[in-house]
């Protein structure tokens, strides 16, 4: 089971690795990349892009994603927020993740497990100052490492600078 966890993990930082490596060859591909991913992901989140800030974190039990407003008195883009992490509560709940897909022009890796272990994973919203979080839990290890796995993927297609490794709660 361990052998199992450990190369999955070993084998979905390889993909974002090399995906990684091929931006940092052609800084204009990269740039075109994260223009076209926002362009996407305005559709699919229904907030501009460059009026927020994501943040994508690893925990022991899973991780969360987060969205907040640039502008403190953007109370618009607050609300777009937050409803749409609700929604997104909701979708992937019952396992439809095509919001990720369209905004990042794929399935993102991790997606698959996340969906065959929905029963295993919970998801959770909180108001913070200035937008919201999704909290996605479980007690699964399996569930646990697909949910680092797109966390990873979502940090690195963003270019958000948060870690990768698991950090404390």
């Amino acid at each position: 089971m361990r052998r199992i966890l450990v190369a999955t993990i070993l084998v979905g930082s390889m993909v974002i690795y090399v995906a990684a490596q091929e931006y940092q060859h052609d800084p204009a591909q990269h740039a075109a990349h994260q223009q076209e991913m926002n362009a996407r992901g305005e559709k699919a989140m229904g907030f501009s892009q460059t009026a927020t800030t994501h943040h994508f974190v690893l925990l022991p039990d899973g991780g969360y994603v987060q969205a907040t407003a640039n502008s403190k008195d953007d109370s618009k883009t607050v609300e777009q927020i937050r409803a749409h992490l609700f929604d997104i509560k909701k979708r992937f709940a019952s396992g439809d993740f095509s919001a990720p897909e369209l905004t990042h022009g794929k399935v993102p890796p991790g997606v698959d497990q996340m969906q065959k272990l929905k029963a295993d994973l919970t998801y959770d919203v909180e108001h913070i100052e200035g937008g919201g979080r999704l909290r996605i839990v479980s007690k699964n290890p399996k569930a646990v490492a697909a949910v680092h796995e797109f966390l990873k993927f979502q940090i690195e297609d963003h270019g958000t600078g948060d870690p990768t490794a698991v950090q404390k709660q």
